[in-house]
């Protein structure tokens, strides 16, 4: 049997990871009241409270309520009482989308991601990513809401141009360790730079994250509970390099023995018995990996000797190669099973202060699962227990096509495996459907504007940015009602050179490397059957729309750069429990900005 991460209870105790676990912040050092904070909640105490929760390289059928085996009951109850959305898409990277989810804008037009073209069409490029400055107009959820009231947390990861407190939210908790799910090196409470933590099981990211967030609400209940507030709960699960609890792995060991071909197989059958997919399952692409993926030796060299580069057949390997594997994405499997079971914990904490039923949650990835196979951080011991914290593992492009079933590609790319995403919302007080379906093409660049509609308060409520663009999203609120309810001209994506635009069901989609391809998404979802030499006329109205917007969203990427404002009012840190105070810093690891 292939060693997985099997090590004694000792870390989970330490760890006391149930569901009625310690948590890390005394929610007895908020401020007091401001004045102006209770002016603003006396306009209306009934606005209902906004939580947004995000993983990190989910794939679209990983969660069971879209047709995978993993447990998550905790979501799949929030998607049976409330509704799945089945054409919903992200940008297919980390930080294009989170800039995009909280602005509302593309993140090429806020600076967030580069405009990229085709290797021999460089004209519309324009060389800036996601350390570029966003635009002063550029605001955050946050600062829209906060005339209303609203109190805004954030508890994850980040990736945005400017520091959360900044962006308007009023505490934060950052972690920017995206190298180690057992210790952590920069994270920051409220900006201030928090003590590192290593590796001595006292420290688990997806757990943590989740403490911080039932902190802030915990806070909120004791001392703003007349006030709605926003919460931004952003886990790194299951983004690579897959680290999991021991006993979460033990849940799924030898699961996936059957292999990635059977579990794609399966998961297409409850996607079709859900009514989410009515067509053919996408090919496997065997000779597609991600730029800077490690090679087949070096794979197998660095990692095990058992390491795939490709996704080929099941059947093709060898018995030892069939167990690696199987051992890699149990961890994938665990990783989201915990997400499962702290997003359980938080919807605990909402019903605790009686939130709940007046809580709208949205639920998303910012990308489609990861083929990446690289190694970084403190690298990767070949001799540890898979999924442990001395490893360095990705899931491979095998795994990540059975996690993205039933599309085609993986995370970067703009096919429908990178940019597709599941995408639940409940709200028990306002949504009086339960377990239905949407069907309408969305995109997260909508969820701002929904939660605006939602509120009842437009993008005029800040002042003094009368030069701002018109927001790119639009509201899907009137798809909590019915479906077929929201029209729109088309959806445009970029990044890394791969570039698509939808208008209806029809996609032009293109790699950085080739031709455009064209597809019938009322047909062919799956991408499978390429129409470009069928209806000439059809791409060249469509390559026209997508160059035509790039030289939109180019007008605004080259306005002058902002500068950071000084007049945001600081906010007091919360305190820490003692237990995550006492550790040293390590001059080895290092953070990674992918």
């Amino acid at each position: 049997m292939m060693k997985i991460y099997s090590q004694n209870c000792s870390r989970i105790d330490r760890l006391k990871v149930t569901s009625t676990s310690i948590i890390l912040i005394f929610i007895c050092s908020l401020l007091a009241l401001s004045t102006s904070s209770l002016r603003a909640g006396e306009t209306n105490n009934l606005r209902p409270n906004i939580l947004i929760i995000l993983a990190d390289d989910l794939g679209f059928s990983d969660l069971g309520s879209y047709g995978g085996e993993i447990q998550t009951p905790n979501l799949d109850s929030l998607a049976s009482e409330g509704l799945r959305f089945t054409q919903a898409y992200n940008t297919s990277r980390c930080w294009p989308s989170r800039a995009s989810l909280l602005t509302g804008y593309y993140a090429q037009s806020i600076r967030r991601d580069a405009l990229t073209a085709p290797e021999h069409d460089p004209v519309r490029a324009v060389p800036t990513g996601f350390a570029g400055r966003p635009q002063s107009w550029a605001h955050l959820l946050p600062d829209y809401i906060k005339p209303l009231g609203y109190r805004s947390y954030h508890s994850g990861k980040w990736h945005m141009g400017k520091p959360p407190l900044e962006g308007g939210f009023d505490h934060s908790y950052l972690n920017d360790n995206e190298i180690d799910f057992f210790s952590v090196t920069n994270h920051k409470l409220d900006g201030v730079n928090l003590p590192a933590i290593e590796d001595d099981g006292s420290f688990y990211s997806t757990i943590v994250t989740a403490d911080y967030a039932i902190g802030f609400l915990q806070a909120h209940a004791a001392h703003y509970s007349e006030l709605p507030f926003f919460a931004y709960v952003a886990f790194n699960a299951p983004h690579f390099p897959i680290q999991a609890l021991p006993q979460d792995i033990a849940v799924y060991e030898d699961r996936y023995l059957i292999g990635w071909d059977a579990i794609r197989e399966k998961r297409m059958s409850r996607l079709r018995d859900l009514g989410i997919a009515d067509f053919e399952l996408s090919p496997m692409e065997q000779g597609v990996v991600p730029d800077g993926n490690l090679t087949d030796k070096d794979l197998r060299a660095l990692v095990s000797p058992s390491e795939v580069a490709y996704a080929v057949p099941w059947e093709s390997l060898s018995d030892s190669e069939q167990k690696f594997q199987a051992s890699k994405m149990s961890v994938h499997a665990a990783m989201i099973h915990r997400m499962d079971i702290e997003i359980g914990r938080i919807i605990d904490q909402l019903k605790e202060m009686d939130a709940f039923e007046n809580t709208v949650i949205f639920f998303l990835s910012d990308n489609g699962a990861s083929a990446e196979q690289i190694i970084r951080g403190d690298g990767h011991d070949p001799l540890a227990p898979v999924g442990s914290a001395a490893t360095y593992l990705g899931i491979g492009p095998g795994w990540s096509t059975a996690a993205n079933t039933p599309f085609r590609m993986h995370k970067s790319w703009v096919h429908e495996g990178g940019i597709a995403t599941p995408f639940i919302v409940s709200w028990p007080a306002g949504i009086n459907t339960h377990g239905e379906f949407r069907t309408d093409p969305i995109h997260l660049i909508d969820v701002l504007p929904t939660v605006l509609d939602i509120v009842d308060v437009g993008p005029a409520s800040i002042q003094g940015d009368s030069q701002a663009p018109p927001l790119q999203g639009v509201s899907i609120k009137p798809l909590f009602f019915k479906d077929g309810s929201v029209k729109r001209d088309f959806l445009w994506w970029n990044h890394y050179g791969n570039r698509a635009i939808r208008m209806g069901d029809w996609k032009l989609v293109a790699g950085r490397k080739s031709n455009w391809e064209l597809y019938d998404l009322s047909q062919d979802r799956s991408e499978s059957n390429n129409l470009a030499g069928i209806h000439p006329g059809k791409v060249a109205l469509l390559e026209e729309a997508w160059n035509s917007y790039a030289d939109e969203i180019k007008v605004l990427m080259l306005q002058r750069p902002s500068k950071a404002s000084s007049k945001r009012k600081k906010t007091k840190p919360f305190m820490l429990q003692r237990r995550y105070l006492h550790t040293k810093a390590s001059s080895k690891r290092k953070t990674a900005n992918l």
